[in-house]
């Protein structure tokens, strides 16, 4: 191995421990993305059951900037 060869370093996601196992359990078994979004509308649903509307409305600001940065690469092509 030369000096300048520098290992490639794993994305952002595959860093992080959280996101790495969801992320491969992913890359494993394409079905299992549909348990996390079970598992993530469960959880904003028993939110709203505990704190009311409260919930949603953070959940819908949170969301903005995601909409943005989805609308602008949707026009990017």
């Amino acid at each position: 191995m030369a000096v300048t060869d520098i290992p490639a370093r794993p994305p952002l996601v595959f860093r992080l421990p959280v996101l790495r196992t969801i992320f491969s359990d992913i890359q494993r078994e394409p079905d299992s993305i549909f348990y996390l979004i079970v598992g993530v509308l469960s959880l904003l649903i028993i939110a709203t059951v505990t704190w009311g509307l409260a919930v949603l409305a953070m959940t819908a600001l949170a969301m903005v900037p995601v909409m943005f940065v989805l609308l602008i690469l949707i026009t990017r092509g």
